[in-house]
């Protein structure tokens, strides 16, 4: 079994995780964030914050700029260098922006085709510190069988995004 299919394995399988589906439409995910959720909402609103966890273990982020209003920008580069250095552009616009409870954005083809998906974020207060955040990602532009891989991804990424705001709710 290969490492990255050993941590997204890991990943999924965290106890933080309450739901993770994804099919032809789309991805789901339910997890428990170790913080609440002003804090869960500025590590998707805050460059140096979303720069730290926005991807998996061995990429980094760079260039990230954030403009957080509806129809306001975001743009970042991720640098990979296993198996091979690379340098990925994500970028989208602010759709819905409702502190610290919603957020909604686009994450738009790099290709430059006119394929957008939207994620969204809704962050509910468990009233004990921790925060159940509800991701979704939809459009329907990625093959069928893209979604449970891009899934895989975005758990580990949310699992960086549970270590990081341990250290800063600690």
């Amino acid at each position: 079994m290969s490492h990255d299919t050993e941590t997204h394995q890991a990943a999924a399988a965290h106890p933080a995780v309450r739901e993770a589906h994804a099919d032809a439409e789309g991805i789901r995910i339910v997890r428990v964030m170790p913080a609440p959720p002003q804090l869960v909402y500025e590590a998707w609103t805050t460059p140096e914050h979303f720069g730290q966890w926005f991807g998996e273990y061995g990429s980094e982020l760079a260039d990230v700029s954030m403009d957080v209003r509806p129809g306001g920008k975001w743009t970042s580069t991720m640098l990979v260098t296993e198996p091979q250095e690379m340098r990925l552009p994500f970028f989208g616009t602010y759709v819905e922006v409702d502190p610290p409870h919603h957020l909604a954005l686009t994450l738009e083809d790099p290709e430059g085709s006119d394929a957008v998906e939207t994620l969204t974020v809704d962050l509910t207060d468990l009233g004990d510190g921790t925060t159940e955040m509800v991701f979704t990602q939809t459009g329907g532009n990625l093959p069928a069988d893209e979604y449970p891989r891009a899934m895989a991804g975005e758990l580990v990424f949310f699992q960086r995004l549970g270590e990081l705001l341990e250290r800063l709710a600690g």
